[in-house]
C-alpha cells in the first residue's frame, strides 16, 4: 500500500524542506551507484554508506513517531490532568504531572541529540568515501596513462616485427627460386651427361633422388630456421594482440567518478540539512518546554485566582504548540517512512551491464531528479552521459 504524504502546508518551514531533501538523498546513492558498476570496490563502499543512510532514515522515523506519540500523550492527558489539578488546588498532583512531562521531554531531546550526532557521523563517513572516489579516480587515470603508454611501445614492437616478417618472406621466395633454378641447371646437367656417356645410366636412375636430397639438404640449411623463426614472430604478434586487447579490457573508464564525487558532496550539503531539521526538532522541544513549565514556581506558593489563572493559560497555550508539533512530526515521519519503503531498492540487484538498460535507469534516475526541483548537478550529469 503506498505510504500518503499528509498536507504539508501547515507544517513548520523545516518539515516542507525534508521531502525534497529525503528524496534526493536516495537518488543521488541511486545515481552513484550507477556510476560505479565497473569499479567493485568503490560500489561495496557506496553500498555501505546507502544501506548506513537507510538505517537513519529509520532511527529518524521511528524518534518521530517517539515525539507523535509524546505530543498526542502531553496533549490528551498529562497537560489536562495538569489543569484539572492546578484547578482543584492540588498541588502535589500537579508538581507530578510537571515532573513526568518533564522526564518525557527530555528523553526525546537527548534522543535527537544522539540522532544529530549519527547524522554528523554519517557525514564525516561520506566525505571519506568522496575521498576514497577522488583517490581511485586518479589511480585508474594514471593506469590508464600507463597502460596507454605501454601499448604504445608494444604497437612499436608489433610494428618491427611486421617488418622483419616482410623482409624474412622475401627472402625466403628469393630462396625458393634460386633453388628451383639449380634443380634445373642440375637436371639439364644430368641429361647431358646421360646423353654423352652411358656409364652414366645408373647416376640417371639415381639422379631422379638428388634434385629433393639437395633441395631438402638445402631447406635443412635454410628453411626451418625461418620458419621457426617466422613462426615465433607469428607468436609473439598474436601474444601483444591480446595483451593489447586484455589490457585495455581491465582498466575502466573513470569519467563517471566524477559524478560520483558530486552526487556525495549533495548528498553532504543534505545531511547537514537534514541535521538542522533534527536540530530544529530540539529547538522546538526547548521552547515547547518552557512553555509548558513556564510559571511551575508558583505552585511552591499558595495561589490565588490571578496566578491560577496565568498558569491554566500557559497550558491552554502549550497544548496548542504541542499539537502542532505533533502533526509536523507525524508529517516528517510518513517522509522518511515512504523513503525507507521504495527509495533503497536499486541496492538489491547491481547495476545492470547491458549498455541499453543501464543508459535507461541513469536517465530515469536523472529525470527523477530534475522533477524534484531545479538543480544543476541534474543538466551536468545528462550532459557528461551524453558526450
Amino acid at each position: 500500500m503506498k505510504i500518503q504524504i499528509r498536507d504539508l502546508t501547515n507544517s513548520p518551514e523545516f518539515v516542507q524542506e525534508l521531502l525534497p531533501a529525503a528524496e534526493r538523498t536516495a537518488l543521488l546513492y541511486h545515481l552513484s551507484y550507477l556510476c560505479l558498476e565497473n569499479f567493485p570496490k568503490l560500489e561495496r563502499i557506496l553500498r555501505k554508506r546507502a544501506v548506513e543512510n537507510q538505517l537513519l532514515f529509520v532511527s529518524s522515523e521511528v524518534l518521530l513517531l517517539k515525539c507523535v506519540t509524546t505530543s498526542e500523550d502531553l496533549v490528551s492527558s498529562l497537560l489536562p490532568m495538569l489543569r484539572l489539578s492546578v484547578e482543584n488546588n492540588q498541588t502535589i498532583l500537579a508538581v507530578k504531572s510537571l515532573e513526568k512531562a518533564k522526564t518525557w521531554i527530555n528523553e526525546i531531546v537527548e534522543r535527537v541529540k544522539e540522532i544529530i550526532a549519527r547524522y554528523e557521523k554519517h557525514n564525516d563517513n561520506v566525505a571519506t568515501s568522496t575521498s576514497d572516489v577522488n583517490a581511485e579516480k586518479k589511480q585508474t587515470k594514471n593506469q590508464k596513462v600507463e597502460t596507454s603508454s605501454e601499448i604504445k611501445s608494444l604497437g612499436e614492437i608489433v610494428d618491427k616485427f611486421q617488418d622483419d616478417l616482410k623482409k624474412i618472406t622475401e627472402k625466403i621466395g628469393e630462396t625458393e627460386t634460386k633453388i628451383q633454378e639449380k634443380n634445373v641447371e642440375l637436371q639439364n646437367h644430368i641429361s647431358d651427361v646421360c646423353r654423352t656417356s652411358q656409364g652414366f645410366g645408373i647416376l640417371a636412375a639415381i639422379v631422379p633422388f638428388i634434385g629433393p636430397i639437395i633441395k631438402s639438404i638445402y631447406d635443412t640449411a635454410t628453411a626451418p630456421g625461418v620458419t621457426a623463426k617466422t613462426q615465433a614472430l607469428t607468436n609473439e604478434f598474436d601474444i601483444l594482440g591480446l595483451l593489447r586487447i586484455v589490457s585495455l579490457g581491465t582498466i575502466p573508464d573513470p569519467v563517471h567518478l566524477g559524478e560520483v564525487q558530486k552526487c556525495l558532496s549533495q548528498i553532504q550539503k543534505i545531511l547537514i540539512q537534514l541535521q538542522k531539521f533534527w536540530m530544529s526538532v530540539g529547538e522546538l522541544l526547548d521552547s515547547l518546554k518552557k512553555k509548558t513549565f513556564v510559571g511551575e514556581d508558583i505552585l511552591d506558593i499558595d495561589m490565588n485566582e490571578n496566578t491560577k489563572s496565568f498558569f491554566l493559560k500557559s497550558i491552554e497555550t502549550a497544548e496548542e504548540y504541542w499539537k502542532t508539533f505533533g502533526q509536523g512530526c507525524l508529517n516528517a515521519k510518513d517522509i522518511f517512512n515512504l523513503q525507507n519503503k521504495d527509495a533503497y531498492k536499486f541496492l538489491e540487484s547491481s547495476p545492470p551491464v547491458d549498455s541499453v538498460e543501464w543508459k535507461q535507469e541513469y536517465d530515469s534516475v536523472i529525470e527523477k531528479l530534475k522533477n524534484i526541483s531545479p538543480d544543476p548537478l541534474c543538466e551536468a550529469n545528462k550532459a557528461a552521459i551524453t558526450e
